[in-house]
């Protein structure tokens, strides 16, 4: 069966002597290796204010509590994510306020977030589904306007960019996910890229119990709690590793991303979706809409392929009973929403049977 995600881990001739170096180095918690990572990861995305975690989850936390978000905040958000995105919220405990998504992408939608602030609002949480990017245009207008921040979640979205620069570039926050099926893995992992030096510092403190690991452990005096959030040597030396084949391994998922846009184009029974001005996706999933899912899904699996929706909508959840409210634009989307694989392991030859199978009909 063709899989819907897969990591990709580098040969082991060239990942292995360099986890074996680190892990029998006497240094395997935070040092060296992950200020390295950092710095070749920041140059990668073109800001070298990232700051690495041991999860993109950790890193939304971290986001959240620089915002400054306190019991009864709200934060508007999506409930078209892995729920992580959403139990953050919950965390430091504000309020998920749902705004309704863009029909022709599944993302949120501006015009529903603006409809949603209130006094109350303190933060909007975006989520770059599946590797597309959100309308950041008018979502930078809103931010201004409302002087409210704009935290991006991208652990979907390595490599994806707006107006040309890469994601993890615009906004006050910005979060990565390294977790095992991301773009690049480190096993476990996160980054969080932030636009000034006082956030980064900030960052630094609250990933380690509010220490500083640039001032002797007898001198430090905290300030504020911190959390264990650091990320380790060994993540970090599986992330330097990766970091050589980062670039092609994303090309592909781009690849075969642009393909599927052409091949399966007036495809009878699917509605392919749009990008957003001025953004180019990564495709970490490729998502369409198909008619009569169930039998898209079976007829995809009895041809070896997997395809699913993936994600169950957040606000099934208990967690956030109080946040309930309609969504018929997500309603409508989300019951012919579809992924199909789109990742470093399609080939030429797989991606052509893909569209193939699909273009016979089901």
């Amino acid at each position: 069966m063709i899989p819907i995600v897969k990591p990709y881990l580098p040969p082991a001739e060239d990942l292995m002597p360099a986890i074996q170096e680190t892990l029998y180095s006497g240094y395997i918690a935070e040092g060296e290796k992950v200020y390295e990572f950092e710095k070749e990861f920041g140059e990668y995305i073109g800001n070298p204010l990232a700051l690495s975690l041991n999860s993109g989850t950790a890193a939304l936390h971290i986001a959240l509590l620089m915002v400054g978000i306190q019991p009864g905040d709200e934060v508007i958000s999506t409930v078209l994510t892995a729920e992580p995105t959403n139990v953050a919220i919950k965390l430091v405990g504000g309020k998920v306020v749902w705004a309704d998504v863009q029909k022709n992408t599944g993302l949120l939608d501006p015009v529903s977030v603006r409809s949603k602030i209130t006094a109350k609002t303190k933060a909007i949480l975006l989520v770059h589904y599946a590797g597309m990017v959100c309308d950041m245009d008018e979502f930078n207008k809103i931010s201004e306007e409302f002087n409210i921040p704009i935290i991006e979640d991208a652990a979907h979205a390595m490599g994806a960019k707006y107006n040309g620069k890469m994601i993890g570039n615009n906004s006050a926050y910005t979060i990565f996910s390294l977790q095992a099926i991301k773009h690049m893995t480190t096993v476990d992992g996160g980054f969080l890229t932030v636009k000034s030096e006082d956030k980064y510092n900030q960052g630094r403190l609250l990933r380690w119990f509010g220490l500083d690991k640039k001032v002797a452990r007898l001198e430090n005096d905290i300030k504020f709690p911190g959390y264990k959030y650091h990320m380790n040597n060994v993540n970090a030396t599986i992330g330097l590793i990766q970091m050589k084949y980062v670039r092609d391994i994303i090309g592909k998922y781009i690849s075969n991303g642009k393909f599927f846009d052409t091949a399966l184009e007036n495809t009878s029974g699917i509605q392919l979706l749009d990008y957003n001005p001025n953004t180019d996706p990564s495709y970490w999933l490729y998502t369409m809409k198909v008619d009569d899912r169930e039998n898209f899904i079976k007829m995809m699996a009895d041809n070896g392929i997997t395809a699913s929706e993936l994600h169950l909508r957040n606000d099934r959840h208990s967690l956030f009973k109080e946040s309930e409210t309609e969504l018929p634009v997500f309603d409508d989307f989300y019951k012919k929403m579809v992924h199909i694989p789109c990742g470093w392991w399609i080939d030429e030859d797989t991606r052509n049977t893909i569209a193939e199978v699909i273009k016979k009909g089901w």
